[in-house]
């Protein structure tokens, strides 16, 4: 595939990087972005967001009768990497996961109501899947939504874990197991919750890469019928698809860009002992690692896109992206601290912390990032029983 951009989309990556520098401003952006870090959680964050949308960039490759454009994905990816490189807000969570599965397989109502909300940017969405005896298996998820047919709807009660954006969304994204009695990958549906509901109680938990991320608890939360998202107990398969867009909409390779080139220019200006750290061969071969695996984590994302753009649900592709490049931002963090040497280990805001204490937090972030999405276990088992045809191996 050839991934030279056209004229066109040339024309909208310059377009897009002269917004950004117009519109820069540390209330907005993170100068040492990570993967899951950027979030539309700050009032000033959710007014960039509405920027983005006033330009007609959310939801480009939607259908038209959705408020989109119908172009390529290349336009969708072409934004998220630029809006990445900069630690910008992101938009795929509610344009590529939440939007895309509306409207494969939305009620015309919840159609109506979200999608053009989504692409005016003026909703935000939390994701509920974990729970604490289903985190990696996620399909094991035993929030219980039982029948209330007086209502016309579910009833709620259990708790969510590692729900990142819970304290701040406005809606929440959630399965719940609404037949106990079926096998576990088969009685889950998928529902959308008022975050405000008062039947919701949200605690925070603090993640060793000084992200917030949150439980959240469920009593007696009802859900009418129009707000059940596609068919019942249908969720997991929905899930899954969400999932695959997420590791691809939510996973750009722009921060760990960032982090390659961050590592490059201290290497390449330093000094250790009156000698120069890029003649130090540990040094030039930590930087040469580095930049290879950059490049192998962009030729795979391109085989995302590629399968993408082609309209198919790009599995397998997903996670050998999602393991290779989350995997290659902690080696590329532990050598930076490697050659930083002691002094690496200052924290951000820190005095004479090299590379103003970049790499020590990121050493810690990336830890969240081969989590988030879907641990890096889990990418190893879809890759071997989807792509290889393995047994699973639980």
């Amino acid at each position: 595939m050839n991934f030279d951009f056209s004229p066109e989309e040339e024309a909208f990556r310059e377009e897009v990087e002269r917004f950004l520098v117009a519109n820069a401003s540390p209330d907005v952006m993170d100068p040492n972005p990570e993967q899951l870090s950027q979030t539309v959680e700050t009032p000033a964050k959710r007014a960039f967001m509405r920027k983005v949308a006033a330009r007609g960039w959310l939801g480009m490759s939607w259908p038209k009768e959705y408020g989109g454009k119908e172009l390529s994905g290349v336009y969708d990816f072409i934004l998220t990497e630029a809006l990445s490189r900069w630690g910008a807000p992101q938009c795929g969570k509610g344009v590529g996961i939440v939007g895309k599965t509306i409207i494969r397989h939305g009620n015309e109502q919840l159609k109506q109501y979200f999608l053009p909300r989504i692409i005016r940017g003026e909703v935000e969405f939390a994701i509920g899947y974990s729970e604490p005896q289903a985190g990696s298996d996620a399909a094991n998820m035993q929030l219980k939504a039982e029948r209330d047919e007086a209502r016309g709807g579910w009833v709620l009660n259990g708790q969510k874990i590692w729900t990142t954006s819970a304290h701040f969304a406005d809606w929440y994204w959630v399965g719940a197991r609404t037949d106990p009695e079926a096998k576990k990958h088969k009685g889950i549906t998928l529902f959308l919750i008022r975050m405000d509901d008062p039947g919701l109680e949200i605690h925070p938990t603090m993640t060793i890469g000084d992200e917030r991320t949150n439980d959240v608890f469920f009593e007696d939360v009802f859900v009418g019928d129009d707000f059940v998202v596609g068919q019942l107990n249908h969720g997991w398969t929905y899930i899954c698809e969400a999932l695959d867009l997420e590791r691809f909409a939510m996973m750009p390779v722009g921060p760990l860009e960032k982090k390659v080139e961050s590592f490059c220019e201290h290497v390449r200006g330093a000094e250790r002992d009156g000698q120069p750290v890029r003649h130090d061969p540990g040094a030039r071969h930590a930087i040469a690692q580095a930049v290879t695996g950059l490049e192998v984590s962009r030729m795979l994302q391109r085989r995302v896109i590629a399968a993408a753009l082609k309209g198919g649900v790009p599995t397998v592709e997903s996670s050998q992206y999602k393991l290779f490049m989350n995997e290659t931002g902690q080696r590329v963090a532990d050598a930076a601290l490697d050659v930083l040497g002691p002094a690496g280990q200052l924290k951000p805001g820190a005095d004479g912390a090299p590379v103003g204490g970049r790499f020590e937090r990121s050493y810690r972030y990336t830890v969240v990032d081969t989590i988030g999405g879907g641990a890096s276990e889990i990418q190893k088992n879809i890759i071997a029983r989807r792509g290889l045809g393995l047994p699973p191996c639980y």
